[in-house]
């Protein structure tokens, strides 16, 4: 679709002049126009630059958006969530406000492993259903490209229905939507006692199954103590890639294990949480040019620290934010929150925020090529706020800014 925007106050246009990433000092500059304009042709980015520089529409009568007073920032990329669920934890939520721990509730027969028997028991139709009602809720605030990870099915039928869900949504919903099958996001209870078991369905039976179909993009594995382990880990994502799907690890949230130095080693597209992240495994995230992508609500929301995001940055590594939007231990879809929680506690600067939000995010989904900056040639992916100027998405938090949400050029009615 075509589209002028006129009398920018400011445009953010996060311009990667052909990079992949920004990373290090670049994160600070996140190509700010003032007084600006954006023309989209054909669902991309045509034109961007000064309001006194437009060289006009070549006469063809296109819809416009007088942005006076506003900003216009790219589409939020949510490179990491667990957004296909059924049912909801908030007794468990009563339960750590009186001080049990994610793996006390674990043990108690709660978190990932309460999802899963809702989810097994829900069919695809209410899955999609209920996944679609959340996709509207995240375009509102923002988020025009997203990733939604199965991994709360666990068993080849479940984990089948939610990779079929995923696909679908990604042909009949506006956003972008990338799938990963998250197949190792647990044990589920009929393995516990030979989790090997599990790990040859995965990679003997699921795997080929999701690669011969094309169903997901991407192969992630929660490498954590009691989940799997290293070795276990390397086998799927191995296994994964041979079938076509790109390596992501969950990595380094409540112990050390080795992920992010594992996620180096084998070319993963990004590593995620890195809570427990040490030297050596921030070294293997920079020395295989493999995103961090760091997600502060769950540290927020589960109170359990943060990913060391200044010293990621300081040495180089590309740092995006995503949400982990899920059931369990961060029911938020808001990316201003995120960005506002890694400005206040990660003490990442309202730019590093709002680069790891938007074309970091995008490289995480291998999308930064076509996404997550306002730049010639790029999908017209675009947020209208009616802010001041950028740093207030972070610093007025608790409060939806965004008055037009813009996909391929087109202007989002967002029931």
């Amino acid at each position: 679709m075509d589209l002028f925007i006129r009398n920018i106050r400011q445009v953010v246009t996060v311009a990667a002049h052909g990079n992949r990433v920004l990373t290090g000092p670049a994160m600070n500059d996140p190509g700010v126009i003032a007084d600006a304009g954006v023309l989209c042709r054909d669902g991309k980015i045509a034109w961007v630059g000064p309001m006194a520089e437009f060289p006009g529409t070549g006469g063809d009568d296109v819809p416009e958006i007088d942005a006076t007073g506003r900003v216009v920032l790219p589409g939020f990329v949510d490179s990491h969530t667990h957004m296909m669920f059924a049912g909801d934890r908030a007794e468990e939520f009563g339960m750590r406000a009186n001080g049990a721990t994610y793996q006390e509730i674990a043990e108690k027969g709660g978190g990932i492993l309460s999802t899963i028997r809702h989810v097994r028991a829900a069919t695809k139709k209410e899955l999609k259903r209920s996944t679609s009602r959340h996709l509207m809720a995240m375009m509102k605030h923002g988020t025009t490209s997203v990733e939604i990870k199965t991994g709360y099915g666990l068993s080849m039928d479940a984990e089948v229905k939610m990779l079929e869900g995923i696909h679908e949504l990604g042909n009949e919903e506006m956003a972008t939507v990338v799938g990963t099958f998250l197949g190792a996001h647990a044990v589920p209870p009929e393995f516990k006692a030979d989790p090997d078991a599990y790990v040859r369905l995965i990679i003997d039976t699921m795997i080929p199954y999701a690669g011969k179909r094309s169903l997901a993009k991407f192969c992630d594995v929660f490498c954590e103590q009691g989940y799997f382990d290293a070795r276990q880990t390397e086998e799927i994502l191995l296994a994964g890639k041979a079938h076509g799907m790109l390596p992501k690890i969950h990595a380094e949230e409540l112990t050390h294990q080795g992920g992010a130095e594992l996620a180096g080693r084998i070319g993963a597209v990004s590593a995620d949480h890195l809570e427990k992240i040490t030297p050596d495994g921030i070294d293997a995230l920079r020395n295989g040019g493999v995103v961090a992508g760091v997600l502060p609500g769950v540290s927020f929301f589960l109170n359990h620290g943060y990913a060391p995001v200044r010293a990621l940055i300081d040495a180089g590594v590309a740092v995006a934010i995503a949400s982990d939007f899920n059931p369990g231990s961060c029911m938020s879809y808001s990316m201003p929150m995120m960005m506002t929680i890694a400005c206040t506690h990660m003490k990442m600067t309202p730019a590093e925020a709002l680069v790891a939000a938007t074309l970091n995010g995008a490289a995480a989904l291998g999308l930064s090529a076509t996404h997550g900056s306002i730049e010639v040639g790029k999908q017209a992916d675009l947020l209208v706020a009616a802010i001041p100027e950028y740093r207030h998405l972070a610093y007025h938090f608790g409060a939806n800014h965004i008055r037009h949400t813009i996909k391929n050029g087109t202007i989002l009615e967002i029931p």
